[in-house]
C-alpha cells in the first residue's frame, strides 16, 4: 500500500471562488436539537480555512436516510445553525439542493461568505452517481473539496461525481486520516500490535489478512472471538457465533503462525445466563463455557495478557470493543483496552464506530494519538482497498 499524495485546499487558490465541500454532518439530531456536534466540530478547520482565504463556500453533506425524498425531519437547518454559532457568521440553508433556491444562493454568495446545501440524499440519484446529478450539483461551484472520510469508502455524486466536474482536492480532515493511517500501515514503528473485537469475524476478515503481513501481534476480543474457539472444536455455549466462517478463522490462524505473527485469543471469558445487563454472570476458562451460558466480555488473565502485549507496542490499531460494552457490567474489558492504549505511550489508531465511541464515552479521547472519523472507511482504508471519495482527488 503506498501512501496517498493528494492536494489539498491549501494547494490551491480558493479566493474569490466557490468551492462545494462535501463534509459529513451526519450527526444524531434529537427533537430537532443536535446531541452531539464533534463531526461539525472536526469539519469547522477546513470551513474556517475557506472561508478565512475568500472563498465562497458551498457546504454538502447528507444526514440520517431519507430515501432519496425531501423528509424535513432530515432537514440539516440544524447543523446550519451549528455551524454558524462556532463560525461566528450567519450560514444560510438552502431550501433544496439543485434547485432554484440553491442556485440563487450560491450565486449571491460574497467572498468568505458561508451556505448550507439542503440534505443531499433527499435526491436518490445521489446514492447512484448520477452523472446528470453531479453535474447540475457541480454547475454552482468551480472547486471540489472532499472533507468527508466517513462516506469517502461510497461513490457517491458528492463525495466522488463532482470530480469528474470540477477541480478535486482534500480539506484538513482527510488529510489527516490519510498522513496518520497511510504512515501506520506504510512504515510503522514496531512492536506494530492490532487488536481487533466487535460481532462478526466476517467484517474484519479483510482486515485480519491485510494486518497479517505487517503487525508482530494480533489481539482478538468480541464476540468475534467465539467464532475462533468454535473453529478449535471448543463448546461456547450460546455465545455468538459465525458458522459459516469456522474453516476461515482456522485458515487465519495457520497463516498468523506461517507469518510469524502472534495471534493470541481470550484466556478466559466473562459468561452470562442471558443478554442483559442484569444477567447472572461468571469468569471461566476459555475452554470451560457452559452449554447453557454466552460469553460477553473479556475475563481478567485476558485483560492481563492484552495489556502487556499493548504496553511493549510502538504502533496499536484497533477496531472494535472486547465485549457487550454498552451494558455497564460487561464494559470492563473494553475499558481497560482502553485505559491501557492510553497510556501505552505507543501511536494509537482508533478505527471508527463502537471502538470510538467506546474511547470517547470512556474519557480516554484525548491521550490517543488519533480516532478515525469513519467506521466503514477506517476499516477498508486498513484493509488497503482503494476509497473512491480519496482516490478522484487530484495528486500532488
Amino acid at each position: 500500500m503506498t501512501t496517498l499524495n493528494k492536494k489539498t485546499v491549501e494547494d490551491i487558490n480558493v479566493s474569490g471562488k466557490r468551492v462545494i465541500a462535501r463534509m459529513d454532518f451526519n450527526v444524531p439530531i434529537k427533537d430537532g436539537v443536535i446531541t452531539d456536534d464533534k463531526r461539525i466540530r472536526e469539519a469547522m478547520k477546513t470551513i474556517k480555512y475557506l472561508s478565512d482565504n475568500g472563498a465562497k463556500t458551498i457546504l454538502v453533506s447528507h444526514l440520517g436516510r431519507p430515501k432519496g425524498e425531501f423528509n424535513m425531519k432530515y432537514s440539516l437547518a440544524p447543523v446550519a445553525v451549528r455551524i454558524s454559532e462556532l463560525l461566528g457568521k450567519p450560514v444560510t440553508l438552502a431550501k433544496d439542493v439543485i434547485g432554484d433556491d440553491a442556485k440563487t444562493k450560491a450565486a449571491e454568495l460574497k467572498n468568505g461568505e458561508v451556505m448550507l446545501l439542503e440534505n443531499v440524499r433527499f435526491h436518490a440519484e445521489e446514492e447512484m452517481n448520477d452523472p446528470a446529478f453531479s453535474k447540475e450539483l457541480a454547475s454552482i461551484a468551480e472547486i471540489f473539496v472532499n472533507d468527508a472520510f466517513g462516506t469517502a469508502h461510497r461513490a457517491h455524486s458528492s463525495t466522488a461525481g463532482l470530480a469528474d466536474y470540477l477541480p478535486a482536492v482534500c480539506g484538513f480532515l482527510i488529510k489527516k486520516e490519510i498522513d496518520i493511517m497511510g504512515a501506520a500501515l506504510t512504515n510503522p514503528e514496531h512492536p506494530f500490535v492490532a487488536i481487533l473485537g466487535g460481532a462478526k469475524v466476517s467484517d474484519k476478515i479483510g482486515v485480519i489478512e491485510s494486518l497479517l503481513d505487517k503487525v508482530n501481534t494480533l489481539l482478538i476480543g468480541g464476540g468475534m472471538a467465539y467464532t475462533f474457539f468454535k473453529a478449535q472444536g471448543y463448546e461456547i455455549g450460546k455465545s455468538i457465533c459465525e458458522m459459516d466462517k469456522l474453516d476461515l478463522a482456522n485458515d487465519l490462524l495457520n497463516k498468523a503462525k506461517k507469518k510469524n505473527v502472534k495471534l493470541l485469543l481470550p484466556l478466559d471469558t466473562i459468561v452470562a445466563d442471558k443478554f442483559e445487563n442484569e444477567a447472572n454472570r461468571k469468569t471461566v476458562k476459555y475452554t470451560d463455557i457452559p452449554s447453557d451460558m454466552m460469553g460477553m466480555d473479556i475475563g481478567e488473565k485476558t485483560i492481563e495478557l492484552f495489556t502487556k502485549e499493548i504496553m511493549k507496542a510502538k504502533t496499536i490499531i484497533w477496531n472494535g470493543p472486547m465485549g457487550v460494552f454498552e451494558f455497564e457490567n460487561f464494559a470492563n474489558g473494553t475499558r481497560q483496552i482502553a485505559k491501557a492504549v492510553a497510556e501505552s505511550g505507543a501511536i494509537s489508531i482508533i478505527g471508527g464506530g463502537d471502538s470510538a465511541a467506546a474511547i470517547e464515552v470512556l474519557g480516554f479521547a484525548d491521550k490517543v494519538t488519533h480516532i478515525s472519523t469513519g467506521g466503514g472507511a477506517s476499516l477498508e482504508f486498513l484493509e488497503g482497498k482503494v476509497l473512491p471519495g480519496i482516490d478522484v482527488l487530484e495528486d500532488k
